[in-house]
């Protein structure tokens, strides 16, 4: 079955998940960030196949997200490190890892934990409003139609839907 390409949708999850959306891309990252950076100890760590990791790695270099760095000539090795943009990863797979924690750890209870550095206690992943820095959750946020926004692949019907909220929203009054 082939995939259909979400690159040029007019929606930031599905662009972000044409990248991101499977299981070897999440937990290749997850190993890069968290230091395991050579090719064979992720290979051994993951028990994923070279080939679908040298692809998943290419990819992740051409989209800027890891850089590949040689450290030895003979034979010739390279490290993976994260770009800016593959640390800014990290929150969404915390976000993940809260999810699974909550859904998925069974009565063992959570695989790892989060140790924040700064004040050396163990941390829950908490997606904050920016602004007043409330928790955002599904029952107090609304999206609303951004700049980019149009219709289309992956939004035939979220699109307008977006749209239509907009246009119940009270307009400011003018000055």
């Amino acid at each position: 079955m082939t995939r259909t390409p979400l690159s040029d949708a007019a929606c930031s999850i599905a662009r972000a998940t044409d990248l991101f959306g499977d299981a070897w891309t999440a937990l290749i990252m997850r190993d890069v960030l968290l230091g395991i950076t050579r090719f064979d100890d992720l290979a051994r760590d993951l028990g994923i196949s070279r080939k679908v990791l040298a692809a998943r790695l290419a990819r992740l270099v051409e989209e800027d997200v890891l850089t590949r760095e040689q450290y030895q000539d003979h034979p010739p090795r390279a490290h993976y490190r994260p770009t800016e943009k593959g640390k800014e990863l990290y929150p969404v797979l915390l976000a993940l890892m809260n999810w699974g924690d909550r859904w998925y750890a069974g009565e063992a209870g959570p695989p790892a934990r989060v140790r924040h550095r700064d004040c050396g206690h163990d941390a829950t992943p908490v997606l904050a409003c920016f602004h007043c820095g409330e928790p955002l959750t599904v029952d107090n946020t609304d999206q609303r139609p951004g700049p980019g926004g149009r219709i289309g692949p992956a939004t035939r019907v979220l699109g307008p839907l977006l749209l239509s909220r907009a246009a119940e929203e009270p307009r400011p009054p003018r000055t």
